[in-house]
């Protein structure tokens, strides 16, 4: 999806370099909170969490598209804060201003990634539910640009605590927007009252990022079928109940 130019590139300005630092990671993010959570415009909130619309927000997603380019091309090691300011048209202090570092900016775009994604699907069966959550995990991860991207934030994490921690929390938001699946399939009495619903969903697409990052075979809507499954087998069997601590 082409973006159009949003801002012109600052011109040789001592402050257009940013702060002082190596391309990419200069300095600490100016505010504070947690990665991805929205603020209102002069309020605290991680950097590039405002929503706000208009120029702000075509400079936010002409970045957050860059960043994505970026790290289907050249993974988190490639990111640098000056080459996405150029990507996509845009001065360089805007970036590190809003931004800051390269670990603010993929958390960012995870939360983007969150706010975009499709909701649940709400069948009234705990089987077309599930199938449905799979398969919607196998298309996002079949998918060469987006399963690349994935690839690289997971690669990343290992590595990144900040990041780690962004993309825990996009993963927390997913799984909160499925849970209700399972817990409404509980008060219908489908499974055991105190199945863990977390679980059941966290459980679906496991074998399918196993799939992605160990093997090369392919990740098709049959694999997706068979790990919606496994998993709604496995919680009809009470195998994810909650343990008494």
């Amino acid at each position: 999806m082409a973006v159009e130019p949003v801002e012109p590139a600052e011109s040789a300005d001592p402050a257009a370099s940013g702060p002082p630092g190596s391309p990419g990671t200069a300095g600490a993010p100016r505010t504070a909170g947690a990665p991805g959570t929205a603020g209102a415009p002069g309020t605290t909130g991680s950097p590039g969490s405002v929503r706000p619309g208009g120029r702000t927000a075509r400079v936010r997603a002409a970045v957050l598209r860059a960043a994505e380019d970026a790290l289907v091309e050249h993974g988190f090691g490639g990111l640098d804060l000056a080459d996405l300011a150029q990507r996509a048209e845009v001065g360089r202090t805007t970036v590190y201003r809003r931004w800051g570092s390269t670990t603010a900016l993929v958390a960012d775009l995870l939360a983007d990634m969150a706010e975009q994604s499709l909701p649940r699907s709400r069948s009234g069966s705990l089987t077309e539910d599930l199938r449905a959550n799979a398969r919607l995990v196998q298309r996002t991860l079949a998918d060469p640009r987006q399963g690349a991207l994935f690839r690289a934030v997971i690669v990343a994490a290992n590595g990144d605590p900040g990041t780690a921690e962004a993309l825990r929390h996009f993963y927390r938001r997913r799984v909160e927007e499925w849970a209700p699946c399972v817990t409404e399939a509980v008060e219908r009495g489908e499974l055991p009252p105190d199945t863990d619903a977390f679980e059941v969903i966290r459980a679906v697409s496991a074998p399918l990022y196993y799939r992605m990052l160990t093997t090369a075979e392919p990740l098709d809507e049959p694999a997706a079928d068979r790990a919606a499954a496994a998993a709604e087998a496995a919680a009809r069997a009470g195998a994810y109940r909650r343990q008494e601590a």
